[in-house]
């Protein structure tokens, strides 16, 4: 747990205010800065479209007045058509967005109370547009803290992986987003014009889910908000974060690799898709503020702290460990790189090696995959992986005398016959232990149509033999003698990996032609240490427990017919009761179905229900949401419901379906 700490160097208050943008519309934002301060402080800001009022409230009290008491202005913003900001939402991170972006930047810089110098950070979200705001490069910007997010939208988001549909996330966030977007502005803070404000901002919503499917592979869409296209765009200092349970975390490694590194530092531990201060599994965590408190100093205070002394990349190399859905802490340590790709590090290659044998796996094989975005709960990470090893082939390396330790992206080359013109194949490298348990250590995955370019969707020629090539997640991780080294390979991967048509039959591997490789780090020791986490005080929020809280995931088979059903419940924050006397709940339950000889079965279902109410004046506003995919050979089948009350009363309605051609998914 995170020190509270309750005395600063400065005294700060809080305001909310409305920011105006050029054509007129508001932005909802909370600042917290100095009363004491005897000249003007640089600015920080966070930017997205989560609900300062709200949703986010509970975590933005851990860090932005600890940012304040510490000599900045530490400001919070709604985006547009969120939240109580005026004005239509938009597509995630379209132009406006951004441009509305600068505009606060901008702004932040002319107040009276700033220096004229500004710092963004974020995670998930607000990472994004903190890279995409600094690839923009407004004239205030001068350093970012980026956590938990992408430099590539198409390759490294909810929505792709190697080319196929993101299943599992692709459609989960796109329907969370339904919901998030459809909930009302609250009076409290905007008036009386609230119903107003909500009802026409409902008009204004499409189901994200419709234009990324339309773009199934990397386009101009996904191009935008790449800062992968031009790295050298971003003028700001970077510090990437990542954490090796979260799926950006190759964000870092690539930040860290391509920006000039007297400009970048990149940090990435064994956390989820969380700050590393919250005390949420796997840890440890470390005293994230203060780290991060040391990089603002520097870039917007000209402080000589020697933060750019550190290493180019800090990283946490796990020890070995018994699979597990959770870990409170991971063993392991810390280890420093002055260069990316690191000297310490070199690539070894494994030969597969046997004949040619068929890779067929069932379509539930994924099952055991655990969560796509770990949050820090109970069940997110994958389980024990012997059964998803048994429908896969697999390969395996003994360690002997000496650990094998790992550090980035491992890659496979892998010699395939495909007698149908789609299919696509996923990695998994496992560690096993003596008494047979199997770890996942990371994975990847490649849609044959992909194996050009992710640009481009090329069909296999039926009969014919290629060789694949693609890299899986990084990891730092030990695998310690008597262990081995195990590579599993996948037809299937539900419902992380959509199934293509052809799926079920699947294709012939030839080992003798297919190969491994491990990026080895050399063993050093390193004098690494981070404070002990530290945060402002806590929100005064109530959770009532929750008598029938179900499972956070639940597989059923149906033995005879062969069917399998995966029930999760995200577990984003069910009710609580805010210090302004708002009650907020939420409840989502995720399905995906499939059946295990039937890749055109496959099926995804989200269902959200939302209430935020008010008893002290009697406001009562009410958000039904569903989302489903189904699909054929051809098509991706979308439907969507969006039902909204206040109180009993439907104010709003509306439904979509829609048909999108498989043109690589």
């Amino acid at each position: 747990m995170a020190r509270i700490r309750t005395e600063f160097p400065y005294e700060t208050r809080r305001e909310d205010v409305w920011i105006p943008l050029p054509d007129g519309t508001q932005l909802y934002a909370r600042i917290w800065r100095p009363v004491n301060a005897a000249e003007p402080v640089p600015a920080l800001l966070e930017y997205l479209p989560y609900r300062l009022s709200d949703w986010t409230a509970p975590r933005d009290s851990q860090r932005h007045p600890w940012y304040a008491g510490h000599g900045y202005a530490s400001v919070r913003v709604d985006v547009r058509g969120h939240g109580n900001s005026t004005g239509m939402p938009g597509d995630e991170y379209d132009a406006q967005e951004l441009a509305d972006g600068v505009e606060v930047v901008n702004w932040l810089a002319r107040q009276d109370w700033c220096t004229g110098r500004v710092g963004m950070f974020g995670i998930s979200w607000g990472g994004f547009n903190s890279l995409q705001i600094a690839a923009l490069a407004p004239e205030p910007l001068k350093a970012i803290v980026t956590v938990c997010s992408a430099d590539d939208r198409y390759d490294n988001d909810v929505h792709y992986m190697g080319g196929s549909v993101l299943a599992v996330d692709m459609h989960a966030w796109a329907a969370t987003m339904l919901a998030f977007v459809s909930r009302p502005p609250d009076p409290a803070q905007v008036g009386s014009v609230w119903r107003d404000m909500w009802l026409s901002r409902l008009e204004a919503v499409e189901p994200f889910i419709h234009t990324w499917l339309a773009h199934q592979t990397r386009d101009d869409y996904w191009k935008h908000g790449s800062v992968c296209e031009d790295y050298a765009a971003i003028e700001a200092a970077v510090l990437t974060v990542g954490g090796w349970h979260d799926p950006y975390r190759d964000t870092a490694l690539r930040l860290v690799g391509n920006l000039d590194p007297s400009r970048v530092r990149g940090l990435i531990g064994p956390w989820s898709h969380q700050y590393p201060d919250r005390g949420l599994p796997p840890g440890p965590g470390i005293g994230f503020l203060q780290e991060t408190l040391r990089w603002w100093d520097h870039h917007l205070k000209g402080e000589d702290n020697g933060v750019m002394d550190e290493p180019l990349l800090r990283s946490w190399i796990s020890e070995s460990h018994p699979p597990a859905t959770v870990y409170p802490e991971l063993p392991g340590r810390w280890v420093g790189d002055t260069a990316w790709p690191s000297p310490h590090v070199t690539p070894v290659s494994y030969a597969l090696q046997g004949d040619p044998m068929e890779v067929r796996s069932p379509m539930q094989t994924g099952l055991d995959a655990g969560r796509f975005f770990p949050f820090g709960n109970d069940s997110d990470l994958p389980p024990d992986q012997r059964d998803e090893d048994a429908k896969s082939v697999c390969f395996e390396f003994p360690v002997r005398q000496a650990a094998i330790e790992i550090l980035g992206r491992a890659k496979v080359h892998l010699s395939v016959r495909s007698d149908v013109p789609t299919g696509q194949v996923v990695a998994r490298l496992c560690d096993v232990a003596p008494d047979g348990s199997s770890t996942l250590v990371t994975r990847g995955a490649l849609n044959f149509s992909a194996r050009h370019g992710r640009d481009r969707s090329d069909p296999w020629k039926p009969g014919t033999t290629e060789s694949l090539t693609f890299e899986l997640n990084g990891i730092g991780h030990t695998f310690p003698p008597g262990h081995r080294i195990r590579l599993s390979v996948s037809s299937a991967y539900w419902p992380w990996i959509w199934p293509q048509p052809d799926s079920a039959h699947g294709w012939i591997l030839d080992p003798a032609a297919s190969t491994m490789e491990l990026p080895v780090r050399a063993h050093t020791e390193d004098d690494i240490t981070f404070e002990e986490p530290e945060q402002s005080e806590p929100l005064a929020v109530e959770y009532p427990d929750n008598p029938d809280e179900r499972p956070e995931r639940l597989v059923v088979r149906d033995v005879a017919k062969g069917d399998w059903r995966l029930e999760v419940d995200p577990r984003y924050g069910g009710t609580r009761i805010y210090p302004d006397g708002l009650e907020f709940s939420e409840d989502a339950l995720e399905t995906y179905t499939i059946n295990e000889a039937d890749a055109l079965s496959a099926h995804t279902r989200s269902d959200w229900s939302i209430r935020l109410h008010r008893p002290e004046t009697g406001w009562d506003a009410r958000v039904r949401t569903r989302s489903e995919i189904t699909c054929d050979a051809q098509d991706f089948i979308t439907t969507s419901e969006v039902v909204c009350q206040e109180g009993e009363e439907v104010v709003f309605r509306r439904s979509w379906e829609k048909r999108i051609p498989r043109t690589a998914g």
